[in-house]
Parts: C-alpha cells; sequence; structure tokens
C-alpha cells in the first residue's frame, strides 16, 4: 500500500521530469536605445529644484541591455538587466537656494547632474499550466526583482566657486510580472512591472514592447517605458518620472 501511495505522489513529478531535458535552457538577450524624458523635482537637505523648470534637463538617448535566461527544471529563471541613466544641464533659479550644507546664490547659472543609473537581477517562475492551457499563446511570470540603484546629485556654481553634491547606492526589492501574448508566429506582445511601495515611498518601471522575429532567432522590438522613483532616503527627496519610447534589437534561442 505505501509503495503505491509512492508511486501515486511520485507520479505526475516523473511525467514533468519525462517531457523536460535535463539540460534545457533558453537565452534571450537585447541591446537598445531609449529616449528618456524625465520630469518631477528633487532635493538634498534642502530647497526642492524642478527638474525641466530649473535643472533645465533635456532629453537624453541611452543605451540598456537585457537577458534572460530559462533555467532547466525548477531552478528559477534569471533575468538581468543595466539601465543607464542620467541627465546634465545649465540651470538657473529666481532665489537662493539650498542643496546639501551650501546655499547657492539666486539669478546664478550652475552646472547640475542627476544619475539614476540601475541594475537588475529578477528570479522568477512562469505560472504552471497557463503556456500550455493556452497553446503557447500567454505566459505569465511572477518573481522577485533586486534593483541596485547608483544615485548621484550635482551642483556647481561657478561664479561663486560653490559645489555639494550627494552619492549613494541603493539595494530596492521590489516584485515582478511578466506576460506575453504571442498571438502570431512572428508576432510577440509584451509588457513587464516591477516596483514597490513603503512608507510613502515608490519605486515602479512599467515596459510595453512588440516583438517581431523576421527569420532564425533574431528579433527587433519597439516600445514604451516608464519610470517613476518617489524617495526619501538619507536626506534626498525626489519624486522623478523617466519615460519615453525605446528600440531594441536581440537573439532568442
Amino acid at each position: 500500500m505505501k509503495k503505491s501511495l509512492i508511486i501515486i505522489l511520485l507520479f505526475p513529478l516523473v511525467m514533468i521530469l519525462s517531457h523536460q531535458p535535463a539540460y534545457a535552457l533558453g537565452i534571450e538577450g537585447a541591446v537598445g536605445v531609449w529616449n528618456q524624458d524625465p520630469r518631477g523635482y528633487m532635493s538634498y537637505k534642502g530647497d526642492s529644484l524642478s527638474v525641466d523648470r530649473e535643472l533645465h534637463y533635456d532629453q537624453e538617448t541611452k543605451v540598456m541591455a537585457r537577458i534572460k535566461i530559462d533555467m532547466p527544471l525548477f531552478i528559477p529563471n534569471i533575468y538581468l538587466m543595466y539601465t543607464p541613466i542620467k541627465f546634465e544641464g545649465r540651470g538657473e533659479k529666481a532665489t537662493n537656494f539650498k542643496f546639501g550644507s551650501v546655499t547657492f546664490r539666486g539669478n546664478t547659472p550652475f552646472q547640475s547632474e542627476i544619475r539614476l543609473t540601475h541594475y537588475d537581477i529578477a528570479l522568477y517562475y512562469g505560472i504552471p499550466l497557463v503556456k500550455t492551457a493556452t497553446a503557447g499563446m500567454l505566459n505569465i511570470d511572477l518573481g522577485l526583482d533586486c534593483r541596485i540603484l547608483d544615485l548621484k546629485a550635482s551642483i556647481d556654481q561657478p561664479s561663486t566657486n560653490l559645489h555639494e553634491s550627494k552619492s549613494m547606492t541603493v539595494p530596492i526589492p521590489m516584485g515582478y510580472i511578466g506576460v506575453e501574448i504571442n498571438p502570431l508566429k512572428y508576432l510577440h506582445l509584451e509588457g513587464e512591472v516591477r516596483g514597490i511601495g513603503y512608507n510613502g515611498n515608490g519605486y515602479y518601471d512599467l515596459i510595453g514592447r512588440i516583438k517581431i522575429i523576421p527569420f532564425g532567432p533574431f528579433f527587433i522590438s519597439a516600445g514604451y517605458r516608464y519610470e517613476k522613483l518617489k524617495i526619501d532616503h538619507l536626506d534626498v527627496d525626489s519624486d522623478i518620472e523617466v519615460k519615453g519610447p525605446f528600440v531594441e534589437v536581440g537573439f532568442s534561442f
């Protein structure tokens, strides 16, 4: 009786393993450019500075890269992503303002820089049976993402010889959801959501992508990405949005 019960309990596992090659591995990689349009404000121990009206940041185009690894058996899949974000500009504020421990003179030009570059590593699983039940037309992934945020903000006012800056590297845990819809063999629609909210802070990253596979393992894709960072940490208070379209080229096998 015990032997029969063990066989019954192990039968689903045997069936899964028999249809899963022991060393099956899927890889998808892509490199693209993202046109980044910033909005919002930031401050460091002092007055808020508008990103577009006072810091005078304009749109920037940056290279970004990602790679997904579908692991065999029950090992979690891996998603790595690199996203550089950096804005520089020549700004001016009508009144004196404080940034860090320095008070800068109003109506006097200054140079500033904000860097929000980040590195992601997500571990995720596909929801069981969704892909099978939809004949491969739908796949939903759920997991956890660790984002390493490399943040820097600095202001230089050459005419007054004033300078102040703040740098920090912050690990941010986020939830991850990925959705893929495949209406045609050569056309895929994808969406990704990463996010977390806590104590009035929040960090959200939304990606929508249309992928076209013209031949073999290669694809081209275009989409839109929206990030919102609202953080009050170590005297840095910011509410910044970065959004815009992107294009990619890549491979998948």
